[in-house]
């Protein structure tokens, strides 16, 4: 599955030309298999093109959590705040807020005279009635019921005033309602009619009634997004007046459409270390990098079950043994992956929170820590009875079955090929066989979600309160018993660790919640049932020569940037050189089938095929 930022399918952006580049690459176009639609032209202004951050699993708010979903509703709908390049909240919908002398009562200031795209007054009654939905309707609560679990009501007593009483003190109240990682707030007279068929409703009437700096006026599933910029917008209205997100199938087409000027913007989703460095020193191409906020993991079954406790799935009972999850986390070389999948652009992961967010820093103590070691790995299992065959596989002491594990990894992500095979290898040292899946995004989410499976590459990312990524590991994000309502990874439970999650909540005081975090964070680690390898580097690239000022803040320590957003990355982007330099007519590619590019570099020619796409859950 991978959760965190994904990919999708035929591309668009600009028609690809045919100038050498600075490196002497020239383009050829398969154009049997391509068609070409107009972009918007020089009289109806701007259009940024950007490489889709990840796969859209639902347009539907309450129900998607993808990365590329995030972005849709950041770009289309409100939310209580906003949060700025430093990762404090600031206003949005919201001009001001209050907390009573008890902190149980949180008062909202919204503000008066905005509408939806449709004309229709956005009130805080809006706000009001999409959070106790969330609150009431275990469907509604599917991507993010967690984030209102200490809610007790909510109310709008006007149209410019939203209360929010809480069981206990809430200390990440003005992180439930931001853009991209928060919930996004929707016109209540559009949505009230499709409460009872909430589960099935895929919210693509277009133009889509929204109010944010876009309106999202078409989208083709796995294919691109269109949008129109909301010249009115509170926060400032967008500089382009178009947008284009499309959606690649691999990375290399994405950075073939960048070098040729289809493309203006390509992020971490569709950049390896490879292309990235490729990438410095391209004549008006710049490159930059985030501080990691995102981990990759291999996801590990000990045994699916719904919130009642029903066993679900077809995992690998053996997989129930925590001994056997250490071993596989001491056969695992973190570093190797660093440096031979990211190039060094990233770092080891020994804790669930990612280095962008220092706050919630966590390393496990010396004596716990599980670096490198197949030796220690292959006496324990030794020692817990897992005796190896003549082939060298081990066999399970309670079922009496080789210890052969399914590993399923994303079919159009080279990273998720790259780790299964390390993956095969160093399992294979300590006596278990690995049989590497590689499926669909839809198969393999759809076997996660079923719990068939026993291994998954997986990966996601946190803004700057975690409650989130924390509340994907409690007992309450598996699914009900038909299936539905569930966002867990890994169908981990620990009551222990729900306490604390529920702790955190409440706890004011910084250092004392980051010590609550921390302890949620050695459950996890000892756990294994994610074990998390590696945080990449954010790792983006923009065309100079068409947009300026897309980048959020400025660099810190190393020359890494904050974490970025696409929300204000599409926000603060500035067309140059005007209308004529944004849109010079060429086309927008839509593919048709399988589209073939064949780039000639430096002598080279490689083939760029745009397959099935990756997707990954923010």
């Amino acid at each position: 599955m991978t959760t965190g930022t994904a990919t999708p399918s035929r591309p668009r952006g600009r028609g690809f030309a045919r100038a050498a580049s600075a490196l002497g690459a020239s383009l050829l176009l398969g154009a049997a298999t391509i068609g070409i639609a107009p972009t918007a032209s020089a009289a109806q202004g701007t259009t940024l093109r950007s490489a889709m951050a990840g796969q859209v699993d639902s347009l539907n708010p309450f129900l998607g959590y993808f990365k590329g979903s995030l972005d849709v509703y950041a770009a289309v709908y409100p939310t209580l705040n906003t949060l700025k390049a430093d990762g404090t909240p600031g206003p949005y919908l919201a001009t001001s807020w209050s907390t009573s002398a008890d902190k149980l009562t949180w008062t909202f200031k919204i503000r008066d005279g905005l509408k939806w795209s449709d004309g229709k007054p956005l009130t805080a009654e809006d706000a009001a009635w999409t959070l106790n939905l969330i609150m009431t309707d275990d469907i509604a609560g599917t991507a993010n019921g967690s984030l209102v679990e200490n809610f007790a009501s909510v109310t709008a007593p006007d149209p410019t005033t939203l209360v929010i009483k809480t069981k206990a003190p809430q200390a990440n109240m003005l992180y439930v309602s931001i853009p991209v990682s928060g919930i996004p707030i929707v016109p209540k007279h559009i949505w009230e009619s499709h409460v009872a068929g909430l589960k099935d409703y895929k919210n693509d009437s277009f133009p889509i009634v929204g109010y944010g700096p876009w309106t999202l006026t078409q989208y083709k599933t796995e294919q691109y997004a269109k949008f129109d910029a909301n010249k009115k917008f509170v926060l400032g209205a967008p500089k382009f007046d178009h947008l284009i997100q499309q959606s690649f199938k691999t990375s290399d087409a994405a950075v073939a459409a960048l070098r040729s000027g289809q493309l203006d913007f390509v992020n971490n989703a569709n950049l390896n270390s490879t292309l990235y460095e490729s990438l410095k020193g391209q004549k008006s191409v710049q490159t930059f990098q985030e501080v990691g906020n995102r981990w990759t993991a291999v996801e590990i079954n000990a045994g699916a079950k719904t919130r009642t406790g029903k066993k679900i799935g077809t995992g690998n009972p053996a997989l129930a043994d925590a001994t056997l999850r250490t071993a596989i986390a001491l056969a695992t070389d973190k570093q190797t992956l660093v440096d031979k999948v990211l190039g060094g652009l990233g770092t080891v992961s020994h804790s669930y929170l990612p280095p962008a967010w220092p706050q919630w820093s966590w390393s496990p103590a010396a004596g716990e820590k599980l670096d490198h070691d197949p030796a220690k790995a292959n006496r324990m299992l030794d020692d817990a009875g897992y005796k190896k065959g003549a082939d060298g596989v081990r066999i399970d002491p309670r079922t009496k079955k080789p210890l052969a594990l399914r590993l399923g990894i994303h079919s159009d992500t080279a990273r998720d090929t790259q780790i299964s095979t390390y993956m095969s290898g160093w399992l294979k040292q300590i006596g278990i066989k690995v049989d590497i899946q590689a499926l669909s995004s839809t198969k393999l989410n759809d076997d996660l979600a079923k719990g068939d499976w026993d291994m998954l590459m997986d990966s996601w990312s946190t803004g700057a309160d975690p409650t989130y990524l924390l509340g994907i590991q409690t007992c309450d994000a598996r699914p009900n018993d038909d299936g539905s309502a569930g966002s867990t990874d890994a169908f981990f439970c620990d009551p222990a660790y729900d306490q604390l999650f529920k702790q955190q909540v409440v706890t004011f005081d910084p250092a004392e919640r980051a010590k609550i975090i921390g302890q949620m964070q050695s459950i996890l680690y000892k756990a294994n049932s994610d074990l998390t390898l590696y945080y990449a580097n954010g790792l983006n690239a923009v065309r100079t020569d068409t947009v300026s000022g897309l980048a959020e803040g400025k660099p810190g320590a190393g020359g890494l940037y904050q974490p970025q957003t696409t929300f204000w990355n599409y926000l603060n982007a500035t067309p140059v050189g005007g209308d004529k330099a944004a849109s010079s007519g060429n086309g927008t590619l839509i593919g048709v089938g399988v589209a073939v590019v064949v780039v000639v570099l430096a002598g080279a020619v490689f083939v760029i095929r745009r397959r099935a796409g990756a997707d990954e859950r923010e």
